[in-house]
């Protein structure tokens, strides 16, 4: 495995409040996507601060939080009091064997070793049950967007993964896509903790990421787009995929 990937993908803990704080939540119809149609038991893999997790537990879910960061969970516990949290990652869960109608994996798959963790999500799984994945993917639609994009791209490295174009495979059927377009608006220094609260950013050296947070202040200062402006658009696409065990072409 990659040194960078490693540590990038063991890096939020440290950063966990960050990352509660910047990064955005998910629409309530990713639910629809995720899960299927009578699932009652679902597992929130790589459950982090709980960004999923309260959508789920919104639609009336019961939710199983596994997450291997111990930083992530004491802030998952500091912000979801009362909601269970489990030690886990997904190429060891710490469930039973069939004893979950769902798993969901929200901005998480990409750090996982896919080989392993589709027969451990299998296993947990009851028949029928169903594997959903979703990323909150930044969307150029604004021009300031793919500027940013262009100031972030020489820091990113393999922990960024491909949501495109996810592993999954058998015992799962084929994976079915959805895609939901929506905006926030954030600060200018609500965008900057968003950068800061990524990966590539948290394991940067101090003055590496210092250089970057100013860049992304320079273009926030300096774009049409954004100059001037109390709040800036944000434009997201939620992309969501689902696979169900024994699905459609698995005989």
């Amino acid at each position: 495995m990659d040194d960078r990937y490693e540590q990038q993908r063991t890096s939020f803990g440290a950063a966990a409040q960050l990352y509660e704080q910047a990064r955005p939540g998910y629409p309530d119809e990713v639910v629809d996507l995720l899960v299927t149609s009578g699932a009652r038991r679902v597992v929130d893999l790589g459950a982090g601060t709980g960004k999923l997790t309260r959508v789920l537990l919104e639609r009336g879910l019961d939710v199983v939080a596994v997450e291997p960061s111990a930083g992530m969970r004491a802030e998952f516990a500091r912000v979801l009091p009362g909601v269970p949290v489990l030690a886990g990652r997904a190429e060891a869960l710490p469930l039973d064997a069939g004893s979950v109608d769902a798993v969901v994996a929200g901005q998480a798959w990409h750090w996982v070793d896919p080989a392993r963790a589709v027969a451990e999500v299998a296993r947990v799984l009851g028949p029928g049950g169903s594997l959903g994945l979703v990323w909150n993917l930044r969307s150029t639609d604004e021009p300031w967007v793919e500027e940013l994009d262009r100031v972030l791209g020489h820091a990113r490295a393999p922990g960024e993964g491909d949501p495109e174009a996810p592993v999954v495979g058998l015992p799962f059927g084929p994976l079915e896509r959805h895609e939901v377009t929506w905006r926030s608006e954030l600060s200018p220094e609500a965008v900057v903790e968003l950068v800061a609260s990524r990966s590539y950013a948290i394991v940067l050296e101090p003055p590496q990421r210092e250089r970057l947070l100013a860049a992304v202040r320079r273009l926030l200062e300096t774009n049409p787009g954004t100059a001037g402006r109390d709040l800036v658009p944000m434009p997201y696409r939620t992309v969501c995929y689902r696979a169900v065990v024994g699905g459609p072409g698995i005989s």
